[in-house]
């Protein structure tokens, strides 16, 4: 089609030109004035701010840091009750569920309530009728009531914020910052932007006086399911709220683990103008969650982060019910990794050793992109060994509140088992040595020591699951063995999220940047494998970390929209011949 146009605007083909001449002349246009009026309302998107939001540094005696901590103070005094909200109404079951803080479990920080699946069910119906309503609000007018939440997140609630993630998800100063305060407040604004830019492109028009043609950007009929995670405030932000953005209906169940956080998200959206009925907060059991949203005819997505086998039954549960639909529904997943560190004879050791520690301490390992396997040739090994033992043997792991404490507890009970019990099974293989940490608690909070872990085989367990904690397993490899253990490294797990090389020569960095490029949807040179950034690095992976849709990219944004390609005609049709036949 876009060929034909060009022929005819070049006159290469003489039956075409004379099809445009035709068309041109005055008598066959509709009315002069429907040669420059569109029936299209306007879809551009006015300019905001761009840039990403700064991270506070809190240090003594700052207005940030006593704002924190006032508000930590307000938010450990009570233990807050929190409703299930749908269109608007507050909700409450039988099923009364509590979040406690991780490093004090004994401390009840929320009081909420699971959905049953006739809540469910309602909430759907909701959804569902508020989509078509809130899809004919202009494209700028919501970008204006994200624009608004934006401020509100940066400003009046920004600490409110910090302080249920502190406690809620036992996470430092820092890590909330950038997390609840200024990635959330990125997710919010920029993918806003990215919309802005979007609605630039028009599809070609070769006289817009006889055609015009444009695109607008729908949501999509029927509901979006949000499930979100309980290691990032800002993801459960982002998977509610940007299918809201683009004009759909949600329904938002947020993890337990992190249920204060996004109830103060839910909130500060509502305020900033989220009509009732567009997104819903339905903390729901998980298994019963899923089996009622792919059960009815109207999902039209879902919009997951987490575990494996989770995503994999709502795959299958939406396979089985594929004929019911009344769209095909948009699986967007992101389910984790085994990410690596790669280090090359020519690294920097100082850089290979700090960066792994953040890497794969900071947050206690509970990032999708935390480093959880590092290949070392024998040439470095004692060097980065010796740094390795040293730096974690410094890291105080406690209470988050404290400004000295680097990592807090996992999140709970369950992550505690599952991570000790990798750190038992490395205590009972003849190929696997402890050579820091392995001591771990739960008499008050989940605590575990960073643990690293030498492995003589590079696909032991531990070396190819994903654990999601700190544990570091390190393979050590002859320097002579360096293309074979590079091939390692992508065949060695299912994952494909993260990835991070370290080297000086830069020979040795062309060829790994071939070599990983399936081995993450992230990939750093000469940086630790965690830290992407809204706008920066939009992050996802593939093979079964995820569907790899670029969550804090341009591309996101339009996995939640319907396209609509519209096309206006000026010039009646007068005649079904063309002009050869004539000749």
């Amino acid at each position: 089609m876009l060929g034909l146009a060009r022929t005819a605007q070049t006159g290469v083909k003489p039956q075409v030109a004379a099809l445009i001449k035709h068309s041109m002349n005055p008598n066959n246009l509709m009315t002069k004035s429907r040669s420059i009026s569109s029936v299209m309302p306007e879809t551009k998107v006015p300019d905001f701010q761009t840039q990403n939001e700064p991270v506070y540094d809190y240090n003594k005696g700052s207005p940030e840091l006593k704002a924190l901590q006032d508000a930590l103070k307000r938010t450990a005094a009570k233990c807050e009750e929190v409703p299930i909200v749908i269109g608007g109404k507050e909700m409450r079951s039988d099923r009364v569920v509590h979040q406690v803080m991780p490093h004090n479990h004994a401390h009840k920080l929320a009081k909420f309530y699971y959905a049953d699946s006739n809540m469910i069910k309602q909430a759907i119906k909701t959804a569902v009728e508020a989509q078509p309503k809130w899809d004919r609000v202009p494209m700028s007018e919501r970008v204006k009531i994200w624009e608004k939440a934006a401020v509100l997140m940066a400003g009046k609630y920004r600490q409110e914020l910090n302080a249920a993630t502190m406690l809620g998800q036992s996470k430092t100063i820092i890590q909330a910052e950038i997390d609840s305060a200024a990635e959330l407040i990125d997710f919010i604004r920029l993918n806003a932007f990215f919309i802005k830019e979007c609605t630039k492109y028009d599809p070609i028009s070769p006289d817009p006086k006889v055609t015009r043609n444009s695109m607008r950007y729908r949501g999509i009929d029927g509901f979006i399911a949000a499930v979100s995670p309980f290691n990032f405030t800002a993801i459960g932000g982002n998977l509610a709220y940007t299918p809201a953005l683009m004009g759909n209906g949600v329904l938002w169940k947020p993890s337990d683990t992190a249920l204060l956080s996004n109830w103060r998200i839910f909130n500060v959206m509502r305020e900033a103008g989220v009509p009732d009925g567009v997104v819903n907060f339905v903390p729901a059991d998980g298994p019963v969650f899923g089996d009622t949203i792919t059960a009815s005819p109207h999902l039209a997505g879902i919009n997951f982060t987490g575990s494996v086998p989770t995503f994999n039954r709502l795959w299958k549960q939406v396979g089985n019910n594929i004929d019911s639909y009344v769209n095909f529904p948009r699986l967007i997943g992101e389910c984790g990794g085994k990410n690596f560190h790669f280090i090359h004879p020519s690294a920097d050791v100082l850089s290979v050793v700090n960066g792994t520690i953040r890497s794969a301490f900071e947050f206690c390992g509970q990032k999708c992109s935390a480093c959880s396997r590092m290949y070392v040739p024998e040439s470095l090994w004692s060097k980065v060994k010796d740094g390795l033992v040293a730096e974690a043997g410094k890291l105080k792991i406690d209470d988050p509140t404290d400004v000295t404490t680097f990592t807090g507890a996992v999140i709970d009970d369950k992550a505690f088992k599952r991570i000790t019990g990798y750190i038992e099974h490395a205590k009972n293989s003849s190929n696997l040595k402890i050579i820091a940490g392995g001591t771990y608690s739960d008499a008050k909070g989940y605590f575990i020591h960073p643990t690293i872990v030498e492995s003589k085989d590079p696909k032991d367990k531990i070396m190819t699951e994903e654990i999601f904690g700190p544990v570091l397993s390190c393979y050590v490899y002859k320097d002579s063995d360096l293309k074979k253990t590079m091939e390692l490294v992508h065949k060695s797990t299912k994952f494909a999220l993260t990835g991070a090389v370290f080297a000086q020569d830069e020979a040795f960095l062309r060829q790994a940047l071939e070599e990983f490029k399936m081995a993450a949807g992230n990939f750093y040179i000469n940086d630790k494998s965690t830290g992407s950034v809204v706008g920066q690095q939009p992050f996802g992976g593939g093979r079964m970390s995820g569907t790899n849709d670029k969550a804090g990219g341009p591309h996101y944004v339009l996995r939640w929209a319907s396209p609509q390609a519209v096309k206006e005609t000026f010039a009646p049709l007068r005649d079904i011949t063309y002009p050869y036949m004539k000749q």
